[in-house]
């Protein structure tokens, strides 16, 4: 890699990464319950337009199509076999988008590679032992190093010791940089209870390329986390992704309420404190990238934007409150 994350940092003064792959892959018809990871090799191109159409919006990172790749995930599907060539194939279908658009635009890119959570918990709080999950990461990273990927983003984590297994296996088989997000989704902790001080607290030690926040269940839970991080870790290189608000009904269908304005809006605050790695999450598009990409370089004013949903409103009062009702019928 001639180009790494702290030196888009350096010479720009922050990085654009990307928006989600699997609501993209969602809206171009991948089936509920179907493996996100499987497309890399039934339905290349339509990953690949994903990836452009983000790198076309203005980002300089995007995160493969394999989040889900490792083989307790995949098993879901009766995929873990295909662990190793799954992986290969979203780091090469992310390397092929990223070098046209290098050579199209004269600008670098880095391609990271996804790494999400098994879906188990650790012992003893579950069946899952460290070996099993480190075995499983190691396959995975060794994968997306030997198809090209620029650094390894482990990311939508809820448990500090699962994140120090899979950082422990990523090291174990690449010399990779390697970048690790949290999510945010309950009162402003994780899943398992982690707050984004003890995130900066424990990860600071390992040496990250970045730390931070993705997806979430609101934007101002994830920038609280992140804040936290930035204050903690001043030094550190910090990631923001949030998902474009929550999912609220309209007419029969869920769709993300958070506009490319508030997401905008976002980016521009929490880089003025300091966060350099902004992106977004669930439910946003490369209209919600170029918008950021936008603000960023100065092209637009900032959204005046300074609302977001409720922070402590949970998702299911929302979804209930913003359901249509229906009309009675009969008499």
């Amino acid at each position: 890699m001639t180009v790494t994350l702290n030196d888009l940092v350096e010479s720009k003064g922050y990085v654009v990464a990307d928006g989600p792959m699997g609501t993209q892959l969602f809206a171009a018809g991948l089936s509920a319950g179907w493996s996100p990871e499987e497309w890399n090799l039934s339905h290349p191109d339509e990953v690949q337009a994903v990836h452009r159409g983000y790198l076309r919006a203005g980002a300089d990172l995007i995160v493969t199509n394999s989040f889900g790749g490792n083989r307790f995930r995949q098993a879901l599907h009766g995929l873990e076999h295909c662990v190793p060539e799954l992986n290969r194939a979203a780091a090469h279908i992310g390397r092929v988008e990223a070098d046209a658009e290098m050579q199209r635009s004269d600008r670098p890119v880095l391609v990271a590679g996804s790494m999400g959570p098994t879906g188990e918990l650790l012992a003893p709080l579950g069946d899952m032992s460290v070996e099993a999950c480190e075995a499983a990461f190691a396959e995975q990273a060794a994968a997306l190093d030997a198809a090209g990927v620029d650094l390894l983003w482990i990311e939508t984590m809820s448990a500090l010791d699962e994140v120090e297994a899979t950082v422990r296996a990523a090291r174990s088989v690449s010399d990779l940089p390697v970048a690790v997000t949290m999510s945010f989704d309950t009162a402003g902790c994780t899943m398992m209870g982690v707050t984004g001080k003890e995130l900066a607290e424990r990860l600071g030690p390992l040496e990250l390329a970045a730390i931070g926040a993705n997806c979430g269940s609101n934007v101002p839970d994830t920038e609280a986390a992140v804040l936290a991080i930035a204050n903690i870790a001043p030094g550190a290189l910090v990631i923001s992704k949030p998902n474009a608000g929550v999912p609220v009904w309209q007419g029969h269908s869920l769709v993300y309420d958070g506009t490319p304005e508030l997401l905008a809006a976002h980016a521009y605050r929490i880089h003025a404190a300091g966060v350099t790695v902004i992106g977004t999450c669930c439910g946003s598009t490369p209209e919600h990238t170029a918008k950021i990409v936008a603000v960023l370089a100065g092209d637009e004013p900032p959204p005046a934007v300074t609302a977001a949903p409720n922070p402590r409103e949970t998702l299911d009062e929302r979804l209930v409150r913003r359901r249509p009702r229906r009309r009675r019928s009969g008499g």
